[in-house]
């Protein structure tokens, strides 16, 4: 009870009552000594016969005085103290996030004045963090949409903010090295991924934007960075990184497209032209000859004539302007049709050509007969062009159930030099020479039949596998559903 009386007192002594009232209560103290001072030598004139009368007089004009200040003071406090508590208590209230208090005090003083004003401000910071908070959902969502990485670093490297892309890409990179440099001190920008650390510091450093492509497993990101600055001064840095692996592959098939092209077409080229300058200029005397020379010219331009057909194919394949003429066909009679076809050409070559068919029709419902056909006669073609004189091919086909659906299975099987281990998985890739030191005659390939292969059997929703032994041979394997497929 004594603690809570000493905590009450000691409020009021430092509430701006208490103040008014100790104020007051020193200025009527002040007041009567100045009058006790020039009126003491009256006091014993008037009051000589009764002195008791002078003690009456002092105390009832103290108890008057203390009356009067307890009441001004009292009464000033509803016009201060109770204004000033309302202001006290809205401003709690808008310091806990509340910003649409409103102080309602209705004066003309200073003190309305102070409200209207205070009023005014809450108005303003009401509509400003409603902006502010409107531009944070806003920025919130472009970031939540975009399909780059977003990532805000501070000053020390620790991540501020990123999206949902960006949350991804800093756990997939989490468990690649830390140090990268061996220049970096340890533990700087420890929070920073290896592969953005360079840039990160370069930024820090330069306060300028800076870009870089980073690889990381396999994949190439192009990386985008601003630094983030208060009166210039940088606090940190954000970074957009976008996966550029697709354009980048698309740029490198791009170059060695126009490489492959170039080397492809030029020696036939200047084959023509070296042999049309040879009849030009009479170079040549018998007619046996000139007849060579104009046959290695005519092969010549058999061989363009593939080559640009085969581009045209290329082409209209990937922009998807081939439309399958997809019927009920039975894949016996096709290769039935590509083994007579290549069996005087196999006999002069002295390769055996083996077809291995069952008796019972190898029928799918959804096929192109064209398209298959000429899937077959490059896969016949590729082999007889690699397979030595004495060896066999084997063409084979079979009904079969994988995953519990019914398909074709075709093999091309020859006893070839074969293909090495290492380049078996980019053989369908156009141009692509597996045996790096042949050099290609007049009948040889375009370097594109096995990529139209491919892309025929993906149109017929199939699959193409190969498996090859270095000098004993390769075995390409189609797969063609049975049913048709959407």
């Amino acid at each position: 009870m004594a603690f809570f009386r000493k905590g009450w007192l000691s409020n009021l002594l430092h509430s701006v009552v208490g103040k008014l009232w100790g104020t007051i209560m020193l200025l009527v103290a002040l007041v009567l000594i100045i009058l006790g001072v020039f009126l003491l030598q009256y006091i014993d004139i008037a009051f000589v016969e009764d002195q008791r009368k002078i003690k009456v007089v002092f105390i009832v004009v103290g108890i008057i005085g203390f009356l009067l200040s307890t009441f001004f003071a009292f009464f000033l406090s509803t016009k201060i103290q109770q204004p000033l508590l309302q202001l006290k208590k809205a401003a709690d209230s808008i310091s806990q996030g509340d910003y649409r208090t409103r102080v309602n005090i209705v004066s003309s003083d200073e003190i309305g004045q102070l409200a209207n004003t205070f009023n005014h401000m809450t108005g303003q910071l009401d509509k400003l963090i409603h902006d502010l908070s409107h531009e944070k959902e806003h920025l919130s969502s472009i970031l939540r949409s975009m399909g780059d990485a977003v990532i805000t670093f501070d000053a020390e490297g620790k991540v501020i903010l990123t999206n949902p892309p960006g949350q991804m890409l800093l756990g997939r990179w989490s468990d690649i090295e830390r140090s990268w440099h061996d220049d970096m001190e340890d533990g700087e920008f420890a929070d920073v991924p290896g592969p953005l650390r360079d840039t990160f510091q370069t930024v820090l450093q330069e306060g300028r934007d800076a870009a870089d492509k980073v690889q990381v497993h396999n994949n190439v990101w192009s990386v985008a960075m601003a630094p983030l600055k208060t009166d210039g001064i940088s606090r940190g840095a954000v970074a957009v990184i976008r996966n550029v692996t697709e354009e980048h592959k698309l740029e490198k098939l791009r170059r060695d497209f126009v490489a492959n092209v170039s080397h492809e077409i030029r020696t036939p080229l200047s084959m023509l032209q070296g042999y049309s300058e040879a009849l030009l200029d009479d170079i040549v005397v018998t007619p046996e000859e000139r007849k060579e020379l104009v046959q290695v010219i005519y092969d010549e331009s058999l061989r363009m004539g593939r080559l640009v057909n085969d581009f045209l194919d290329m082409a209209r394949m990937e922009a998807g302007h081939v439309e399958l003429n997809l019927q009920q066909v039975d894949l016996r009679q096709i290769v039935k049709r590509v083994h007579r076809k290549f069996q005087v050409y196999a006999k002069e070559r002295d390769v055996s050509l083996i077809a291995g068919l069952p008796e019972q029709p190898l029928a799918v419902m959804g096929a192109d007969e064209d398209r298959i056909e000429q899937v077959m006669t490059n896969l016949l073609d590729n082999a007889l062009r690699h397979t030595p004189p004495g060896k066999s091919i084997t063409i084979s086909g079979e009904q079969a159930d994988i995953n519990g659906l019914g398909y074709v299975l075709l093999k091309v099987k020859d006893e070839g030099q074969g293909i090495p281990s290492e380049d078996v998985p980019y053989i369908f890739e156009r141009f692509y020479k597996a045996d790096k030191a042949r050099k290609r005659g007049s009948s040889g390939g375009t370097g594109l039949g096995l990529a139209i292969v491919k892309n025929i059997i993906t149109q017929h929703h199939g699959r193409i596998e190969v498996d090859s032994i270095l000098g004993k041979g390769t075995t390409f394997t189609l797969l063609l559903p049975v049913e048709i497929r959407q």
